[in-house]
């Protein structure tokens, strides 16, 4: 039906679903033109190492019975070729988004969601001498400070409160019986700093209530 009112052909959904089956370069060619348009990274420029993107989604098989299935990929830069994916269950051991599951070169530098945000995940890209660049998961770390006491990141993060803003802090994650650098990255955007003005504003109404 989308396709008629677009004006792009007259076919049945079966034949138009049987040649979008077989137009990967053509997709391939739209998310390309999409990521230029969108992105501020010129994709013609040569890189000295291999970039990867990492995610999972999840795949139902058709009915209303259809089993669902956890797919993992990685896909290049600039290329957005994949070159890994894995299927497994949605539960069960070796079924969550890790990055121990992807094969890891050296100098490669792998960017994953939160999801991937584990210090097991990351350590095993560090042991094959890559990079990884992950958003934080809160919940998947605890912060101490230098004395050994258990705090929050939220202090560290409330001095970041214009947009445009951004701090940088060393960190060491322990592993099991290892121990490797990394480093906290924030930029203060519109929400963050609108959540550390109401984060405020109900810290002073406390105050004040007291």
């Amino acid at each position: 039906m989308r396709a008629k009112l677009a004006n792009w052909t007259d076919i049945s959904d079966v034949a138009l679903l049987k040649r979008l089956r077989n137009s990967e370069d053509w997709l391939r060619w739209l998310c390309i033109k999409l990521l230029r348009e969108n992105v501020a990274y010129r994709l013609e420029e040569t890189t000295s190492r291999s970039i990867r993107i990492a995610d999972s989604t999840i795949v139902r098989e058709p009915g209303k019975a259809g089993s669902q299935w956890k797919l993992l990929y990685s896909i290049k830069l600039p290329s957005l070729v994949c070159d890994f994916f894995e299927v497994t269950s949605t539960i069960g051991e070796g079924s969550g988004e890790s990055s121990n599951r992807l094969p890891v070169d050296p100098h490669e530098l792998i960017l994953a969601d939160a999801g991937y945000c584990s210090v097991a995940g990351i350590e095993h890209v560090w042991q094959h001498g890559a990079d990884v660049l992950v958003r934080v998961n809160p919940q998947s770390f605890v912060a101490y400070s230098a004395y050994g006491r258990r705090m929050s990141l939220l202090p560290r993060l409330r001095p970041l409160s214009k947009v445009g803003q951004s701090g940088e802090w060393r960190a060491v994650l322990h592993s099991h019986g290892s121990a490797f650098a990394g480093r906290l990255c924030v930029q203060c955007e519109r929400a963050t700093a609108r959540f550390n003005r109401l984060t405020g504003d109900c810290c002073a109404k406390r105050v004040r209530n007291k």
